[in-house]
């Protein structure tokens, strides 16, 4: 006989069943959201999938509880005040979750390439693959002018429209250092290609120098996030002549690029 403590009173309502299947399914596709447009604010989601302020930081808590998703802050844009805005972009995991294997499959292939033609094939690949986003920033940089740290904010705009959560953050040098030694940070907090970077830095190595070009001097990788760093950070000197420039710039003579190079070219 069943015991009576399991049946419902006569005349009670129904209790509604749970729906973990709705709310994994609504859950994934915020997750896809902040894939397809992170760095995304959780205002912007909210109004991309139709969901309340309080639906959306709900799942987005989840999701980063669980490691899925991160938090980067960005600074901005025109002003340096203010805190820095709140932007979700997808973690390793997150992308591992939703199946994107593509990582994995362009290791294997350059690997591949690798072992057939060499570490040269591989890094004409990274050049190649720079050289249209180069081409891409080159004129918003050039528009900024001769200044370097305006051609540094706007190489930090540039990569922040395509995904790299990316800032720039004047130093101005105080005494007793000279005024040579101010310089830019550029911080990126977002890579796409992070893994693959960390199997072939010669990806990292690429993207150094052509943002040496487009600001005009030469600039100094201090952390990378393929190799362990918080953020990608990149120290553009600001105060002194350039040993790196932009294509058909003349490096002033007597500079420390231009000893550099005539001690290159001596026999």
């Amino acid at each position: 006989m069943p015991s009576k403590r399991h049946a419902a009173p006569a005349g009670a309502p129904m209790a509604a069943p749970a729906l973990p299947d709705a709310e994994d399914r609504t859950r994934d596709r915020v997750l896809s959201a902040v894939l397809e447009n992170g760095p995304v604010s959780a205002a912007e989601l909210g109004d991309l999938l139709g969901f309340t302020p309080a639906a959306v930081r709900r799942h987005l808590d989840h999701l980063e509880r669980n490691g899925v998703i991160e938090v980067k802050r960005v600074a901005k844009a025109g002003s340096g005040a203010g805190r820095p805005a709140r932007r979700y972009v997808l973690s390793s995991q997150g992308q591992s979750k939703l199946g994107d294997d593509y990582l994995n499959i362009a290791s294997s292939a350059l690997r591949k390439l690798e072992a057939i033609a060499g570490a040269d094939a591989v890094r004409e690949y990274a050049e190649e693959r720079f050289a249209e986003l180069e081409s891409r920033y080159a004129p918003e940089v050039e528009a900024a002018g001769d200044d370097i740290t305006s051609r540094a904010m706007a190489l930090s705009q540039a990569l922040s429209r395509d995904g790299y959560v990316a800032s720039a953050h004047s130093i101005e040098a105080k005494a007793p250092l000279p005024a040579e030694f101010s310089s830019v940070q550029l911080c990126q907090g977002h890579c796409p290609i992070q893994q693959l970077a960390a199997e072939f830095p010669v990806f990292c190595d690429t993207e150094t120098k052509v943002f040496s070009r487009l600001v005009g001097v030469d600039v100094r990788r201090l952390s990378t996030l393929a190799q362990g760093g918080h953020v990608c950070t990149t120290h553009i000197p600001t105060g002194r002549p350039s040993a790196t420039v932009l294509p058909g710039t003349a490096v002033p003579a007597g500079s420390p690029s231009q000893e550099s190079n005539n001690q290159q070219e001596r026999p």
